[in-house]
């Protein structure tokens, strides 16, 4: 396939592996990656933990484009994500001006301490905006740092999408519904991944659905290389197939 930026995600949190709550931002962030062009390849999930954090953000950052964590950022005892990048990067948290009066802004005469501690940074991060947007998405180098709560998360994914428009052409995708079995489909799909190298293919069977068994997808930047795979595997398939197209 075409080199794409790829980036890895790091989900923070102890409800999360407790199953007490469902993640939901995974899902959000590799739709915007790949409207993007840049390739999700790794995800971890791991415990509001300041050494685990630190660890799993300096291997990361060194292996891919993009690092964007989920969760642990707020103004509770678990919400060590921001110490775990600062010692990630051998720096201290300072707190930042500009984010402490947006913070003292926002509040009024409600504002306490605990509030202002979403205004700690490490030390040399970066505050990205985007037009549209009141609070600033914090990055250092290629780490981005989101918080956990979905709403608020989506919001700052707005600011991420901003700042990734120059990484590449998104990626194109098409897809064929059929109704036969994924395990008769192989043959074919091997052939088309074997002449296709620049498409990425997926399959995807469905049980107890009238419409359609399984669903082909064919991913690429290159639409030509995209829709010559999907012309690829339409001549293979029996007369009668596929159910349709999009």
């Amino acid at each position: 396939m075409t080199s794409s930026p790829t980036a890895a995600a790091i989900v923070v949190g102890n409800e999360i592996l407790s199953g007490k709550v469902s993640e939901a931002n995974v899902y959000e962030l590799a739709r915007v990656l790949r409207s993007s062009g840049v390739l999700l390849s790794r995800v971890v999930t791991i415990l509001d933990d300041v050494e685990t954090i630190a660890r799993e953000v300096k291997a990361l950052r060194a292996g891919f484009d993009y690092v964007i964590t989920s969760g642990g950022v707020g103004v509770t005892h678990d919400d060590v994500t921001i110490a775990a990048v600062a010692r990630a990067f051998g720096v201290p948290v300072v707190r930042d001006p500009e984010l402490e009066a947006l913070i003292r802004r926002h509040y009024g005469e409600r504002v306490h301490e605990n509030h202002l501690a979403l205004a700690n940074v490490p030390e040399g991060a970066r505050k990205l905006t985007a037009e549209g947007f009141a609070w600033p998405l914090v990055a250092i180098e290629n780490v981005y740092v989101l918080p956990g709560i979905p709403e608020i998360f989506q919001r700052k994914l707005g600011i991420l999408r901003a700042h990734l428009e120059k990484a590449g052409g998104p990626f194109l995708s098409r897809a064929a519904y059929t109704r036969m079995d994924e395990a008769v489909l192989k043959p074919l799909l091997d052939e088309v991944v074997a002449e296709n190298p620049a498409v990425e293919v997926g399959s995807y069977p469905r049980w107890n659905d009238p419409k359609y068994e399984t669903k082909v997808t064919f991913d690429g930047k290159d639409r030509e290389a995209v829709e010559s795979a999907l012309e690829h595997f339409l001549k293979l398939l029996p007369p009668g197939e596929p159910q349709w197209i999009e």
